[in-house]
């Protein structure tokens, strides 16, 4: 059993989570001409944008209530009628997301009362959804928030549907899923002759793609609203994060339609029971290409287990993430010596180690120092901890703003799980971890890699650097 370990500092001395509202934020980000407004200052809109441009590298839509001092002491419900009329004016959006920051929260401001009102005020837009999500950022973290938004979404647009669709497949996917990660799992649905409709769809929107005009106010790609109203056409529902638990008993309630639910889709278990439920939905056998991965992951396996096996790891990530980063590299043999999370989640008592810390960076910095860890698996905030540490930095989770393509590499599959031991396999051979030594023969007349130059009876006979040997 997983000791889970609660914090007890007054504060985070190096913080490692991100807010709530930013991550239902992106869910909105995920659905197609939407755009989120978050009821706060402008200064919690800008922080969050910050975070996305840098992480994306893209222009992000995203408004603010833009409460101020006035507002925030004598009600600020005028901000948010009049901010969703400006924009259904002006953008014409076909959804809008409302999460609440910690500002408005600590004001107590009701966003549905607030929502009623701009219905009784301005009846012309009643057919925009406006969907109101309670993300206070001072509780839970950015998975906890993107799962409140998912479920809210489900709640909201979901309807009875008495007809079925043909192939159709709904994927619920979590906060830990890269827009490479949806990619690859819409490929390989595909692969069975199947029509998924992932929920919501960053792969679609956040991609890292040119769009066809100069601006855009709204989000230009990901899920169409009226695919996720007709959710109960489908045959199968998959499920992927543990915390979309809610969400996915919510949709199963109101659709009954057949779910299939996985933490994630690294390594080989759970990825063979992937494809065991997508041949149970579709009725076909496994495509020889996804086969062909499966193969060529075990071979990667083959190839780094040497670097890898026993190898002393520490992961900080949202909960969702550090359950399958920690599934993932023990499956090959290396432990988990330290493990933290900003936020407590059930998810976390099913890890692969001993105990699991909420807490900040400092924590991380602290049990890995003890633990005498090798390598660590962070975003972007974690490459001062590495750095002090002394030990390499394997980017994983949001925000990744000092490397291109972080957001979009993929994980999920066979192939991005193949992929990724490679990634991790060449960081433990920098430190010459499981690095096979040259071989030198008895009879050499010099040592690996020595120059023989000035040498006039071997001027001509140095090692070969490829392969290894000396002669």
């Amino acid at each position: 059993m997983v000791e889970l370990i609660k914090r007890k500092k007054a504060l985070s001395v190096q913080p490692l989570k991100s807010s709530q509202t930013i991550g239902a934020a992106l869910v909105f980000l995920g659905l197609d001409r939407a755009i989120p407004m978050l009821h706060g200052s402008q200064g919690c809109t800008a922080f969050g944008k910050v975070f996305f441009v840098r992480h994306f590298r893209e222009p992000i839509p995203l408004q603010t209530t833009a409460m101020d001092q006035v507002s925030t002491v004598m009600g600020s419900e005028d901000n948010v009628v009049e901010g969703l009329a400006t924009i259904c004016e002006k953008s014409k959006p076909a959804i809008i997301g409302l999460p609440t920051t910690g500002l408005s929260e600590t004001q107590g401001s009701d966003i549905r009362l607030a929502i009623a009102e701009f219905r009784k005020k301005h009846p012309a837009y009643d057919d925009i959804p406006v969907i109101p999500i309670d993300t206070p950022d001072f509780t839970g973290c950015f998975e906890s928030g993107y799962a409140k938004a998912v479920d809210a979404v489900i709640d909201a647009l979901v309807q009875p549907v008495s007809e079925k669709v043909e192939n159709r497949v709904n994927i619920l996917v979590g906060a830990h899923l890269t827009p490479g990660d949806i990619e690859e799992i819409k490929d390989i649905v595909e692969m069975f002759g199947l029509d998924p409709v992932v929920i919501p769809d960053i792969s679609g929107s956040l991609d890292g793609h040119l769009p066809e005009t100069d601006f855009n106010p709204l989000t230009t790609g990901g899920t169409d609203i009226a695919d996720i109203r007709s959710a109960g056409s489908a045959q199968a529902t998959i499920v992927i994060g543990a915390s979309l638990a809610p969400a996915a008993d919510r949709l199963k309630e109101r659709t009954g339609v057949e779910d299939f639910r996985f933490d994630h889709l690294m390594g080989i278990d759970l990825m063979d029971e992937f494809v065991a439920a997508l041949m149970k939905i579709s009725g076909n056998a496994a495509p020889k290409k996804l086969m062909r991965q499966r193969a060529q992951l075990q071979d990667a396996m083959l190839d780094a287990h040497f670097s890898i096996g026993q190898a002393r790891i520490a992961i900080a990530a949202d909960p969702d993430l550090l359950k399958t980063l920690a599934d993932w590299v023990t499956g090959l043999g290396a432990e988990v010596i330290a493990a933290v999370a900003p936020a407590a989640a059930n998810v976390l008592k099913a890890l692969p180690c001993d105990t699991v810390k909420v807490g900040d960076l400092e924590d991380l910095e602290q049990l890995s120092s003890e633990g005498e860890v090798e390598l660590l698996l962070g975003n972007s905030h974690c490459v001062q901890s590495a750095g002090r540490l002394g030990v390499p930095l394997l980017r994983a989770g949001f925000p990744q703003f000092d490397i291109l393509g972080g957001f979009r590499k993929t994980w999920m599959g066979y192939a991005g799980t193949r992929d990724a031991f490679f990634d991790l396999g060449n960081l433990m051979l920098s430190t010459h971890k499981g690095e096979v030594e040259p071989y030198a023969s008895t009879y050499a007349q010099h040592t690996y890699g020595q120059s023989e130059e000035g040498d006039g009876s071997h001027a001509h006979s140095s090692a070969s650097p490829g392969s290894g040997l000396s002669h």
